[in-house]
């Protein structure tokens, strides 16, 4: 859809899609992985900073305040919880509709902890 999905389209949401997250990362925002550490190992968007859900809670304050945080994990479940968090906290923090498998499937990139070619696990 893109552009913060039409921008009045999505008043009150958090979610992105690909595009839009796409767009929030160019104009400075940070992807935040918050999948496990086998997933992000198999493959992750070269950029992201790793969290885990479970550790999220005491990174908080590791993370920028003057940032947007696009939230990922693997289908977008873990994510929405992890936003939801972030956003009580007082970050600007949006999901991406979909996680790394709607990343994958844009053909967005993915590199494994070798620094090759990643997957989506």
């Amino acid at each position: 859809m893109g552009w913060f999905s039409r921008l009045r389209g999505s008043e009150g949401s958090s979610d992105l899609d690909v595009d839009d997250a796409r767009e929030v990362l160019r104009n400075g925002g940070l992807l935040v992985d918050v999948r496990e550490r086998n997933e992000w190992d198999a493959g992750h968007a070269p950029k992201a900073k790793h969290y885990p859900l479970r550790t999220l809670p005491s990174s908080i304050e590791r993370l920028p305040a003057d940032r947007t945080l696009v939230v990922v994990c693997r289908s977008g479940n873990r994510s929405k919880r992890a936003t939801r968090l972030l956003r009580k906290e007082g970050l600007d923090a949006r999901n991406l509709r979909g996680g790394m498998t709607a990343w994958r499937a844009a053909g967005q990139p993915l590199v494994n902890s070798r620094g090759r070619t990643g997957t989506v696990a």
